[in-house]
């Protein structure tokens, strides 16, 4: 069922021209929640407009599904700090702040996303540090990553 839910959201989305950047269910049987977090396409930031334009379109379907209770729960939000877990979105997002968890490069970092590019077989991407200091991690060396906001 959460499958049929998601693909709901995906093409709902697609429609209004809105990326998934996380689908989640919880909450109970009889009170199901559903929270879907959205990033424009145009890379703007979401607006409140947004996600209550998004929120309508998936709840008309969701209410016609049959999928889930009458009492259920949709929250529909921005990206807030976005994870970044495939190589499009390392490139959609060049030139913008990342915070990096790499083990194998030091452990957690904050760094400017340069470039992403084939090193060795694999995708990597080329980090600058604050420093100046530029460094290519290997997109499989990364255990987690997100957009990091600065002034």
């Amino acid at each position: 069922m959460n499958e049929e839910l998601e693909r709901i959201v995906v093409q709902e989305l697609d429609s209004l021209e809105f990326d998934l950047v996380e689908f989640r269910r919880g909450g109970t049987k009889s009170r199901p929640l559903v929270e879907v977090r959205i990033d424009r396409r145009d890379g703007q930031k979401v607006t409140v407009d947004d996600c209550a334009r998004v929120s309508r379109a998936i709840e008309a379907r969701f209410d016609t599904s049959g999928l889930l209770s009458d009492r259920y729960v949709l929250q529909v939000s921005s990206p807030g700090e976005r994870p970044l877990r495939t190589a499009g979105e390392w490139r959609r997002f060049v030139g913008r702040w990342a915070s990096v968890l790499s083990p194998a490069h030091g452990g957690r970092f904050e760094a400017k996303i340069v470039a992403v590019s084939d090193v060795g077989g694999g995708e990597a991407v080329e980090l600058e540090l604050d420093s100046g200091e530029h460094r290519t991690v290997p997109l499989g060396e990364v255990k987690e990553a997100r957009l990091a906001f600065r002034v």
